[in-house]
């Protein structure tokens, strides 16, 4: 009888065991070699060059700031590929029949850019593609043409979408920035990002993060342990120190939401965080969203980064100009918010907060384009480039990368760093046709319809943590709070 109960023990531990096995390996992907690249021998001395798409009814005839074609930044990348491809992307639209898209012929450039991802498979070029969209007709084509495709459940994974727009080239190049696969990008959208050649060192980063998502196919769980080839080997306190078109630059990758930051990873909010509190003369915003709200029932205030933003108005006098895109899927309460942070210098010394919208042209026919998808900081120390517009919802849920690059303004160098080539952009589109400012209980009208109309301001209430607090549109709402900025609340 004891040697049966013995016999039962051992083999509910040997169960046991094998079930431990079969979790950890299915949490853990075990990775092959990263092509023979280390940190003691990956390149960097890497060049670097801003990529933007301008939409054809978009002109800067009175400023001479202008940056590659994302489009020709795209398939120079894909003319240099000898391997590998890999592409996150939140959306898969480069071919559309769109009856409006029948009018631009800047749309083809979707079409182009397809065809030659299409054609890799010819040049023995590996394409690997991770994606959120599990209904797309183009990546099942892709698919079908050899391209290795992994779907990413982030509903399951985190209620949330994949948001981050990035590609790497070889283990040695790299793409991110606002643009996505999607023929706006190339046509219709104001996008800008960042392609570096050269820089295996930050494309080792950014590739495991690629391969973070690939090992997510068809999960429906976070795994609890990673893979050691997923841990960052940069962040904001360990960055990767490197030469920028010869000039002396650090920079890291950072990622979003929290539980798909494995070891070492600097999250996006502890990137933005640390931009902000590191600047001392300004900060400058260009953002498609700003909504410090997590869109739940009931919704909440979300004060990570407009409590940071206050807190560099008021205890640093940092100087801070936020610009934002006026469109169809502008929130109403954006203004409320945006004026309650105005409203912080009204009457004090050393504090300038000023806000503008930019206002995407109205074509004959009611459609809107020109929308400014852009989403980077820039200061007099750093810039941050990402995926995701400034809004609780998309930091809670969603997944997001960005990159962080630090220069101290004012380097004695030949060139422009990429830092004041990213201030020179957006002084470029600040002083630009297309901005309106934020008028005294005033709002602009984002619809389509009424672009050019204003609307009262409104005062409304929202919940925070410490209980109800008023958005409103004069400054005796400041008495409900709105200069609270070290607890968080309005």
């Amino acid at each position: 009888m004891k040697s049966q109960q013995k016999c039962i023990v051992i083999f509910a531990l040997v169960c046991c065991f094998a079930i431990l096995l079969a979790l950890i390996f299915s949490a853990v992907d075990l990775w092959g070699d990263e092509d023979g690249i280390t940190e003691e021998n990956c390149n960097r001395n890497c060049r670097v060059v801003l990529v933007e798409n301008i939409p054809e009814d978009i002109s800067f005839l009175d400023n001479g700031t202008a940056h590659v074609p994302l489009s020709v930044g795209l398939h120079n990348l894909l003319n240099l590929a000898t391997r590998s491809v890999e592409i996150v992307s939140p959306q898969w639209a480069l071919n559309t029949s769109d009856y409006e898209s029948s009018f631009l012929p800047s749309a083809r450039q979707g079409r182009a850019l397809l065809y030659k991802l299409l054609g890799l498979k010819a040049k023995k070029v590996n394409l690997k593609i991770a994606s959120g969209m599990i209904e797309s007709a183009e990546l099942k084509s892709l698919d079908r043409h050899s391209a290795d495709v992994h779907y990413v459940n982030m509903t399951t994974l985190t209620r949330g979408q994949l948001r981050s727009s990035f590609w790497v080239v070889d283990r040695k190049h790299m793409y991110i920035g606002s643009g996505s696969m999607d023929w706006r990008s190339l046509a219709t959208r104001k996008e800008l990002g960042i392609i570096i050649y050269d820089c295996s060192c930050l494309a080792l980063d950014l590739h495991r993060v690629f391969n973070l998502y690939w090992q997510l196919q068809y999960k429906e769980f976070i795994p609890s342990i990673w893979s050691k080839r997923l841990y960052a080997l940069y962040n904001k306190d360990e960055k990767l120190s490197l030469l920028l078109n010869n000039t002396k630059a650090e920079i890291y990758v950072s990622t979003s939401p929290e539980v798909l930051c494995p070891k070492d990873r600097t999250r996006d909010l502890e990137a933005i965080s640390r931009v902000i509190q590191e600047a001392r003369k300004f900060i400058y915003i260009s953002i498609t969203d700003y909504l410090p709200l997590i869109n739940t029932n009931p919704q909440r205030y979300w004060s990570r980064i407009d409590g940071m933003v206050r807190e560099a108005l008021i205890l640093r006098n940092v100087r801070v100009r936020l610009l934002v895109s006026c469109w169809e899927q502008t929130h109403p309460l954006t203004f409320n918010f945006v004026w309650s942070l105005k409203t912080l210098c009204m009457q004090q010394t050393n504090c300038s907060l000023e806000v503008k919208f930019f206002s995407p042209s109205q074509q004959w026919d009611g459609t809107v384009r020109g929308i400014n998808h852009n989403r980077f900081m820039v200061t007099d120390k750093a810039v941050y480039i990402g995926n995701l517009d400034w809004v609780g919802n998309e930091f809670a849920f969603n997944g997001g990368a960005g990159m962080v690059i630090n220069q101290e303004e004012g380097m004695e160098q030949k060139n422009l760093t990429i830092v004041d080539q990213i201030r020179a952009t957006f002084d470029r589109d600040w002083y630009s046709q297309y901005t309106r400012t934020l008028q005294s209980n005033k709002i602009p009208v984002c619809n389509k319809h009424q672009i050019n109309r204003l609307a009262p301001l409104k005062a409304i209430q929202i919940p925070t943590d410490n209980g109800m607090a008023f958005l409103g549109a004069s400054q005796s709402m400041e008495s409900s709070g709105s200069r609270k900025s070290s607890n968080g609340s309005l």
